[in-house]
Order: structure tokens, then C-alpha cells, then sequence
């Protein structure tokens, strides 16, 4: 028996972030899944209130945007970059594209699965600047230091003195500043 070489895939399958047109999110996952390419499409139930009545709806978990898990050459990249009402394939080039870890595509296809009702959440890190939204300290903004998953400091500083103060803020009430 000859050693034959093996095919070498040429590349891993990561997940890769589709940006969309607006609104064409589902427009864009028909079409790549239609081509056989494995697309994520997550969505959430939301409160939607028409003629003064309120239900459930589902629209996507990150509005404009979509998921693709391929081993991304250069004939693949071409083949989605086809797809009516896709703006980008993010990333630097199509060498060099922006992946998703598994982990973070996990935490979304378990809130994507379940039926509870869910809302668009400002992205928010510690050591961002941020204001507060409501509450007594409504419109003060300083430095987000979490200390807790619900409950952060707010660093306020005064750079003359090169002094600061921290008060403890529920992070659900702090927006980017």
C-alpha cells in the first residue's frame, strides 16, 4: 500500500461575524445557508407593543449582524461576499478575519434556545467611561470598576487635584458616556 499524503484542510472552521445591510439579517442567512455554509442567525424574544397591545416577538439577538462557521479561503470568501445585502466580513482581509470564540457562541445559541424575554444591553467593560442613567447620581459620569457582576464602583476624579472618589452603583442603571 502507497503512504498517499493527506488532504490538508486549508483552514480550521472558526465562527466568523457577518456584518448585514439593515434589516437584511435573515436575507443574508437564507441565502448562505441555502449555499451549504453553516450560519447562525441568533435570536431573542422581545417585548414589541402594536395598537396598544403587548406580546413576545423574535427579532435578532444583534441587529445587523450574523454568525458563519467555515474554514474561510479564498474561493469560500469570494462565494459569501456574494450574498445580496452583506456589507462585510469582519476583519482586517479575508486572511485575516475576526474570530468569535466558541465560548462566547455557546453563552449565545443557550440565551438564543430559551424562551425568556430579553433587551439590547450597552456593552460596557471596566475602566470605561460611563454615565449614570437614572437614580440620584443621574448624569454624573466617571470610571466603571466592577466589583460584582451587579454592582460596580463609579470612579469620579478630579484631575487638578489628582484625587478620585468611588461609590458603589448598580451597573444597570450606567451607560457609555
Amino acid at each position: 500500500m502507497e503512504n498517499a499524503e493527506p488532504i490538508q484542510p486549508t483552514k480550521a472552521a472558526a465562527w466568523h461575524v457577518l456584518w448585514t445591510q439593515s434589516h437584511c439579517e435573515q436575507l443574508v442567512f437564507d441565502q448562505l445557508a441555502g449555499r451549504g455554509f453553516e450560519t447562525l442567525l441568533p435570536k431573542i424574544n422581545v417585548w414589541s407593543k402594536r395598537n396598544g397591545v403587548r406580546h413576545l416577538i423574535r427579532r435578532p439577538m444583534f441587529p445587523g449582524y450574523l454568525f458563519l462557521r467555515h474554514g474561510l479561503d479564498k474561493e469560500a470568501y469570494i462565494e459569501v461576499r456574494k450574498a445580496r445585502g452583506l456589507v462585510a466580513v469582519l476583519g482586517e482581509s479575508w486572511e485575516r478575519l475576526a474570530v468569535v470564540p466558541d465560548s462566547e457562541i455557546d453563552a449565545v445559541l443557550a440565551l438564543s434556545r430559551c424562551d425568556l424575554p430579553s433587551m439590547p444591553y450597552p456593552y460596557l467593560k471596566e475602566g470605561m467611561r460611563v454615565r449614570i442613567a437614572s437614580g440620584p447620581l443621574a448624569g454624573v459620569e466617571g470610571i466603571l470598576e466592577r466589583r460584582k457582576a451587579e454592582r460596580g464602583f463609579l470612579v469620579l476624579s478630579i484631575d487638578l487635584l489628582c484625587r478620585s472618589v468611588a461609590v458603589e452603583v448598580d451597573c444597570t442603571s450606567v451607560v457609555p458616556a
